[in-house]
Protein backbone atom coordinates (compact mmCIF):
# COMPACT_ATOMS: atom_id res chain seq x y z
CA UNK A 1 0.00 0.00 0.00
CA UNK A 2 1.51 3.54 -0.87
CA UNK A 3 2.78 5.71 2.14
CA UNK A 4 0.32 8.20 0.59
CA UNK A 5 -2.86 6.48 0.76
CA UNK A 6 -1.65 5.17 4.02
CA UNK A 7 -1.41 9.24 4.95
CA UNK A 8 -5.06 9.43 3.93
CA UNK A 9 -6.57 6.68 6.28
CA UNK A 10 -4.15 6.75 8.78
CA UNK A 11 -6.55 7.69 11.54
CA UNK A 12 -8.90 4.45 10.82
CA UNK A 13 -5.94 1.80 9.71
CA UNK A 14 -3.52 2.80 13.11
CA UNK A 15 -5.60 1.22 15.49
CA UNK A 16 -6.62 -1.78 13.36
CA UNK A 17 -3.11 -2.50 12.70
CA UNK A 18 -2.01 -2.33 16.26
CA UNK A 19 -5.12 -4.47 17.01
CA UNK A 20 -4.09 -6.80 14.03
CA UNK A 21 -0.74 -7.34 14.97
CA UNK A 22 -0.94 -8.07 18.98
CA UNK A 23 -1.05 -11.88 18.25
CA UNK A 24 1.29 -13.73 15.96
CA UNK A 25 -0.35 -13.97 12.49
CA UNK A 26 0.67 -16.05 8.96
CA UNK A 27 1.69 -15.18 5.83
CA UNK A 28 2.32 -16.69 2.67
CA UNK A 29 3.99 -16.37 -0.48
CA UNK A 30 3.41 -19.70 -2.79
CA UNK A 31 5.03 -22.48 -0.83
CA UNK A 32 6.51 -20.88 1.58
CA UNK A 33 4.44 -19.99 5.22
CA UNK A 34 5.84 -17.85 7.92
CA UNK A 35 4.61 -17.20 10.80
CA UNK A 36 4.95 -13.24 11.98
CA UNK A 37 4.81 -12.55 16.10
CA UNK A 38 4.10 -9.48 17.33
CA UNK A 39 6.55 -7.02 17.18
CA UNK A 40 8.16 -8.21 13.98
CA UNK A 41 7.74 -6.48 10.58
CA UNK A 42 4.57 -7.84 9.07
CA UNK A 43 5.36 -8.22 5.36
CA UNK A 44 1.61 -8.06 3.95
CA UNK A 45 0.67 -4.53 4.75
CA UNK A 46 2.53 -3.60 1.69
CA UNK A 47 3.76 -4.61 -1.28
CA UNK A 48 7.74 -4.24 -1.88
CA UNK A 49 8.72 -7.65 0.55
CA UNK A 50 6.20 -9.49 -2.24
CA UNK A 51 8.08 -7.81 -4.93
CA UNK A 52 11.44 -8.54 -3.86
CA UNK A 53 10.18 -11.84 -3.22
CA UNK A 54 9.19 -12.11 -7.03
CA UNK A 55 12.69 -10.52 -8.12
CA UNK A 56 14.58 -13.02 -5.69
CA UNK A 57 12.37 -16.04 -6.93
CA UNK A 58 13.88 -15.95 -10.26
CA UNK A 59 18.01 -15.63 -9.33
CA UNK A 60 20.27 -18.66 -9.01
CA UNK A 61 21.27 -18.97 -6.06
CA UNK A 62 22.56 -22.72 -5.88
CA UNK A 63 25.55 -22.66 -3.69
CA UNK A 64 25.87 -18.88 -3.21
CA UNK A 65 26.55 -17.04 0.40
CA UNK A 66 23.50 -14.95 1.03
CA UNK A 67 23.19 -12.28 3.79
CA UNK A 68 19.92 -10.92 4.15
CA UNK A 69 20.50 -7.27 6.55
CA UNK A 70 17.21 -6.58 8.60
CA UNK A 71 15.54 -9.92 7.92
CA UNK A 72 12.38 -9.23 9.86
CA UNK A 73 10.30 -12.45 10.09
CA UNK A 74 13.06 -13.91 7.68
CA UNK A 75 10.80 -14.93 4.40
CA UNK A 76 13.56 -13.78 2.00
CA UNK A 77 15.51 -15.73 3.78
CA UNK A 78 13.39 -18.65 3.74
CA UNK A 79 13.81 -18.14 -0.20
CA UNK A 80 17.24 -18.00 -0.79
CA UNK A 81 17.51 -21.31 1.25
CA UNK A 82 15.28 -23.10 -0.51
CA UNK A 83 17.33 -22.10 -3.29
CA UNK A 84 19.96 -24.20 -2.50
CA UNK A 85 21.77 -20.69 -1.02
CA UNK A 86 24.03 -20.55 1.85
CA UNK A 87 22.12 -17.80 4.18
CA UNK A 88 22.53 -15.37 7.10
CA UNK A 89 20.27 -13.70 7.97
CA UNK A 90 20.77 -10.58 10.69
CA UNK A 91 18.18 -8.59 12.55
CA UNK A 92 18.69 -6.06 15.97
CA UNK A 93 15.16 -7.17 17.25
CA UNK A 94 15.83 -10.69 19.15
CA UNK A 95 12.14 -11.14 18.49
CA UNK A 96 12.67 -11.13 15.63
CA UNK A 97 15.55 -13.29 15.33
CA UNK A 98 13.50 -16.38 17.39
CA UNK A 99 10.70 -15.58 14.81
CA UNK A 100 13.22 -16.26 11.56
CA UNK A 101 14.56 -19.54 13.61
CA UNK A 102 10.72 -20.51 13.79
CA UNK A 103 10.25 -20.06 10.35
CA UNK A 104 13.60 -21.74 9.36
CA UNK A 105 12.25 -25.01 11.00
CA UNK A 106 8.55 -24.59 10.00
CA UNK A 107 9.84 -24.51 5.90
CA UNK A 108 12.84 -27.05 6.49
CA UNK A 109 15.53 -25.25 5.70
CA UNK A 110 19.17 -24.13 8.01
CA UNK A 111 19.39 -20.42 8.18
CA UNK A 112 22.06 -18.81 10.11
CA UNK A 113 21.13 -16.52 12.70
CA UNK A 114 22.94 -13.58 13.96
CA UNK A 115 21.23 -10.43 16.01
CA UNK A 116 23.30 -7.51 15.01
CA UNK A 117 22.99 -3.75 14.79
CA UNK A 118 23.76 -3.42 10.71
CA UNK A 119 26.94 -4.82 10.29
CA UNK A 120 28.27 -4.58 13.97
CA UNK A 121 28.59 -8.04 15.22
CA UNK A 122 28.41 -10.01 11.26
CA UNK A 123 32.16 -11.58 11.65
CA UNK A 124 34.42 -10.32 8.31
CA UNK A 125 33.27 -12.68 5.78
CA UNK A 126 32.49 -12.20 1.78
CA UNK A 127 29.10 -12.76 0.83
CA UNK A 128 27.65 -13.26 -2.76
CA UNK A 129 24.62 -11.55 -2.36
CA UNK A 130 23.82 -8.74 0.06
CA UNK A 131 19.58 -7.92 0.53
CA UNK A 132 18.64 -4.85 1.85
CA UNK A 133 14.79 -3.91 2.46
CA UNK A 134 15.45 -1.11 4.52
CA UNK A 135 13.70 1.46 7.21
CA UNK A 136 13.48 4.32 4.86
CA UNK A 137 11.08 6.73 6.34
CA UNK A 138 12.50 10.20 8.00
CA UNK A 139 11.78 9.63 11.70
CA UNK A 140 13.16 8.52 14.78
CA UNK A 141 12.00 4.93 15.62
CA UNK A 142 10.91 4.08 19.26
CA UNK A 143 11.49 0.99 19.78
CA UNK A 144 12.19 -2.30 17.54
CA UNK A 145 8.69 -2.18 15.59
CA UNK A 146 9.31 0.93 14.43
CA UNK A 147 12.73 0.25 13.30
CA UNK A 148 11.33 -1.54 10.57
CA UNK A 149 9.97 1.49 9.50
CA UNK A 150 11.58 4.53 10.19
CA UNK A 151 15.55 4.84 9.45
CA UNK A 152 15.87 8.30 12.21
CA UNK A 153 14.99 11.58 11.43
CA UNK A 154 17.93 12.44 9.77
CA UNK A 155 18.42 9.36 7.53
CA UNK A 156 20.66 8.12 10.21
CA UNK A 157 20.48 4.61 9.34
CA UNK A 158 21.57 4.77 5.72
CA UNK A 159 24.55 7.07 6.92
CA UNK A 160 25.71 4.23 9.55
CA UNK A 161 24.95 1.36 6.16
CA UNK A 162 27.00 2.63 4.02
CA UNK A 163 29.50 3.02 5.84
CA UNK A 164 29.53 -0.41 7.43
CA UNK A 165 29.05 -1.72 3.83
CA UNK A 166 32.42 -0.60 2.20
CA UNK A 167 33.69 -3.44 4.28
CA UNK A 168 31.89 -6.10 3.35
CA UNK A 169 31.85 -5.23 -0.52
CA UNK A 170 34.22 -7.46 -2.98
CA UNK A 171 34.27 -7.23 -6.40
CA UNK A 172 32.00 -10.39 -6.83
CA UNK A 173 29.71 -8.97 -4.21
CA UNK A 174 25.97 -7.99 -5.27
CA UNK A 175 24.08 -6.35 -2.97
CA UNK A 176 20.31 -5.45 -3.71
CA UNK A 177 18.13 -3.04 -2.22
CA UNK A 178 14.42 -2.20 -2.67
CA UNK A 179 13.48 1.43 -2.36
CA UNK A 180 10.12 2.66 -2.92
CA UNK A 181 9.11 6.07 -5.06
CA UNK A 182 7.35 7.16 -1.57
CA UNK A 183 11.21 7.75 0.15
CA UNK A 184 13.57 10.06 -0.49
CA UNK A 185 15.51 8.19 -3.26
CA UNK A 186 17.43 10.81 -4.41
CA UNK A 187 18.49 11.71 -0.72
CA UNK A 188 19.30 8.17 0.21
CA UNK A 189 21.50 7.56 -2.98
CA UNK A 190 23.50 10.62 -2.39
CA UNK A 191 24.07 9.59 1.29
CA UNK A 192 25.57 6.37 -0.71
CA UNK A 193 27.38 8.49 -3.21
CA UNK A 194 29.35 9.61 0.11
CA UNK A 195 30.42 6.79 0.77
CA UNK A 196 31.49 5.24 -3.15
CA UNK A 197 28.15 3.48 -4.22
CA UNK A 198 26.46 4.03 -7.07
CA UNK A 199 23.15 2.55 -7.57
CA UNK A 200 21.75 0.58 -10.86
CA UNK A 201 17.96 0.00 -11.30
CA UNK A 202 17.66 -3.50 -11.96
CA UNK A 203 13.82 -3.64 -12.14
CA UNK A 204 11.19 -1.32 -11.57
CA UNK A 205 7.35 -2.20 -10.73
CA UNK A 206 4.27 -0.89 -10.23
CA UNK A 207 1.58 -1.44 -7.87
CA UNK A 208 -1.86 0.22 -6.94
CA UNK A 209 -0.03 3.43 -8.36
CA UNK A 210 2.79 2.91 -6.41
CA UNK A 211 6.67 2.59 -8.06
CA UNK A 212 8.83 0.32 -6.69
CA UNK A 213 12.37 0.02 -7.68
CA UNK A 214 15.05 -2.97 -7.02
CA UNK A 215 18.76 -1.68 -7.12
CA UNK A 216 21.92 -2.99 -7.57
CA UNK A 217 24.79 -1.15 -5.59
CA UNK A 218 27.99 -1.28 -6.76
CA UNK A 219 31.21 0.03 -4.61
CA UNK A 220 33.63 2.47 -6.09
CA UNK A 221 35.82 3.18 -3.16
CA UNK A 222 36.49 6.87 -3.58
CA UNK A 223 39.94 8.44 -4.06
CA UNK A 224 41.62 11.56 -2.08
Amino acid sequence: MSLRILKFLTPVLQPLYRKYLIRTRSYRFKNIRVRVRPGVFFPGFIFSTKIFLEYIEKMDLSGKTVLELGAGSGIISVLAALKSAEVTASEINPTAIQNIRENAEMNKVEITTIESDLFEAIPSSTFDFIIIAPPYYPKDPRNYSEMAWFCGKNFEFFERLFKQLTAFCQASTQVLMILSEDCDISGITEIGDRYGFEFSILQRKRRLGEWHFIFRIFYQPVTL
